[in-house]
């Protein structure tokens, strides 16, 4: 039967490791419908396994990979980050790991910090987080607390497929709304029509702002870059409703991937005008960790004869590294190609009339769901 077998992991990683190369890309058949090509070990573990056939049964005979979800005992909801190039300091993650697959996804690296790998597993083994609604209640209710627009979905996607069985980030959008705690969600899923009833209340009173990530208008690289999300026309037709609701939408162009899909930036921004959004952004695809290696290959899979000249472009991009993770470079890049992008969104948001004004959002309502706990007079 197959096996896999425990090898002492190298002190790092090579500096372009081949898909394939240390025996951990899985069967096609296996990862039907998924976005990565392998389930290497993470960066924190001591050993990398790989499977082998012995003889007995063959690798293809292994079952494929289904989704499984598992509780994550959190007991904090609201995550802090002290970063000075992104724009909020507080977020909401209702889940770990991401079932749309998207295979340049930058939040792969953290499933390494659950002992699983951010290839396969980060797709397939998920955590979600039940009592986030009753946590975030908890939390809005401290005497500390200082209202703020929180993110939602800054690392995983809160519609991705499961969220329509355990609905926790509806669950929490009610918290929020009940609290008058404003919000900022991002997603590439049309599942945040479901709850448009919400959003259109909450929007009504400046305590919402929606973000739909729109990375190519091609069907079928689509599909093989983020197979789980919803389809360009779907995303497409979301910010046409939302935007029709009253919603404060915008778009994001991202990742943009040099000789992959940075041509239809242009178009892309012209279809979402067309769908009413009027705000817009972009950021430059990122390879933090394994990512890296990861993003190779599915390279070698699928676009064979561009596997070099894209990550050469990459490096023009960051300095003549894979990844430049510092602050103020790392949405955007460095140098004359990443100029040259950055340029080209501008003069296409020129064109178009987007970004004239911005969406801002109002802590003004604001108040505890908890009432605070009242002590009792001793006399």
């Amino acid at each position: 039967m197959s096996r896999s077998s425990a090898l002492r992991r190298p002190p790092a990683p090579l500096p372009s490791t081949p898909a394939g190369e240390l025996g951990s890309a899985v069967d096609r058949g296996r990862r039907r419908g998924r976005g990565t090509v392998s389930n290497a070990s993470g960066r924190f573990e001591p050993l990398a396994r790989v499977g082998f056939d012995d003889g007995w049964q063959g690798l293809e005979e292994l079952p494929a990979f289904k989704t499984t979800v598992t509780v994550d005992s959190t007991r904090k909801i609201i995550a802090r980050n002290d970063s000075p190039d992104i724009s909020f300091d507080q977020s909401i993650n209702p889940y770990r790991g991401c079932e749309h697959g998207c295979v340049y996804c930058y939040a792969r690296p953290s499933h390494a910090y659950l002992g699983f790998s951010p290839g396969l597993d980060f797709e397939s083994k998920l955590l979600m987080k039940p009592h986030a609604p009753e946590l975030l209640e908890r939390e809005l209710s401290a005497p500390n607390y200082v209202p703020k627009i929180i993110a939602l979905g800054s690392n995983t996607d809160p519609y991705q497929p499961i969220e329509r069985r355990y609905q926790i980030t509806r669950r929490i959008l009610e918290v929020l709304e009940r609290a008058g705690n404003p919000v900022g969600i991002v997603t590439k899923s049309a599942l945040v029509l479901r709850d448009l009833d919400i959003l259109t209340r909450m929007a009504k009173r400046d305590l919402v702002k929606v973000a739909i990530s729109v990375t190519t208008l091609d069907a079928k690289l689509a599909r093989v870059m983020e197979p789980r999300a919803s389809t360009p026309p779907r995303r497409l037709d979301a910010l046409r409703q939302l935007v029709k609701a009253g919603v404060p939408t915008s778009t994001l162009v991202a990742p943009v991937i040099p000789a992959i899909n940075d041509a239809e930036l242009e178009r892309i921004l012209e279809a979402v005008a067309e769908a009413g959004v009027r705000n817009a952004g972009y950021v430059l695809l990122r390879l933090p960790h394994e990512l890296r290696d990861l993003f190779r290959e599915w390279l070698t899979e699928n676009f064979p004869d561009r596997v070099e000249h894209v990550f050469k472009l990459i490096r023009d991009t960051r300095g003549g590294k894979d990844n430049d993770s510092t602050f103020g470079k790392r949405m955007t890049g460095s140098g004359p190609i990443a100029w040259m992008i950055g340029r080209r969104f501008e003069v296409a948001c020129e064109r178009l009339g987007f970004n004239l004004t911005s969406v801002k959002t109002s802590t003004e309502h604001f108040r505890p769901p908890r009432p605070a706990a009242q002590q009792l007079d001793l006399f």
